[in-house]
């Protein structure tokens, strides 16, 4: 495993890339440049064929740890849209990069414990539980809490307030889902991931042995917002419409409706 100390050491590694879009079309058709978080990313890849047979136009979606994309986004990065966390949202836009009157809130996520697919699924159904779980685990694996998103600390918040940070310090990898976090608990790196909900699903070679209980856990409400310097605002609105609309993806995908139902 990749000690915490070198995991996630430059911005570039921690920052990855998904670029997906499809040629559709008129020639009138726009690209819409959409910029997420991890949590989310996979939702909106299933999405892209679907939004450029409805619409015309092409996602271009990047994908990335919420602390890379703030970096870029409160920077000189331009874009269409974006997909954040509530709180993220609300920077930027008292920093003047999105659009008045433009966010929508969309859904939200907690987090769950993941193993590797075929491995039997531990009890984490009560506080006692998780703590047995993390204890007997030979390895684990999650979100940097000093890496700018809302999981990692809240996760750290976590094993501090079960009282084993001392005993699990030395079993525990420091690296995003998104990094590859999950992809080490799927190749049997790591017994345990603790990650997004979101974030587990997708992965192959992964299983989500249950969420974290309710006194352990944590959602991240996320949004959707309109860039102020879109080039593109009528297929942006258009889009942040259509993903508000696709609820039976969400809910697929592990997030709740922001009452907390499916």
């Amino acid at each position: 495993m990749t000690s915490s100390s070198t995991v996630g050491s430059s911005l570039a590694a921690a920052f990855a890339i998904a670029v997906l879009g499809f040629a559709t079309g008129p020639s009138a058709a726009a690209d819409v440049r959409v910029f997420t978080s991890g949590a989310p990313a996979d939702i909106q890849r299933g999405l892209v064929r679907k939004f450029a047979d409805a619409s015309g136009h092409q996602l271009v979606v990047t994908s990335g740890t919420l602390g890379a994309i703030q970096e870029r986004l409160l920077g000189s990065q331009g874009a269409d849209v974006v997909v954040l966390p509530g709180p993220t949202v609300e920077l930027l836009d008292k920093a003047g990069k999105l659009r008045a009157g433009s966010r929508i809130s969309l859904a939200r996520v907690g987090i769950g414990i993941a193993v590797r697919q075929g491995s039997p699924l531990p009890d984490v159904s009560t506080v006692d539980a998780v703590r047995k779980t993390l204890l007997a685990a030979r390895s684990i694996v999650h979100s940097d809490p000093q890496g700018g998103g809302f999981t990692g600390a809240h996760i750290g918040r976590v094993i501090e307030r079960l009282g084993i940070a001392d005993a699990v310090k030395p079993k525990v990898t420091l690296m995003f889902a998104i990094s590859g976090g999950m992809a080490a608990v799927a190749k049997g790196d790591a017994e345990i991931g603790l990650f997004n909900i979101s974030e587990i699903l997708p992965t192959p070679g992964a299983a989500l042995a249950g969420a974290l209980p309710a006194e352990l856990q944590n959602y991240i409400a996320f949004a959707g917002a309109l860039h102020a310097e879109s080039p593109a605002p009528d297929a942006a609105a258009a889009y942040l419409k259509f993903l508000a609309s696709a609820r039976d993806a969400w809910t697929a995908g592990g997030f709740e409706s922001l009452d907390g139902g499916r």
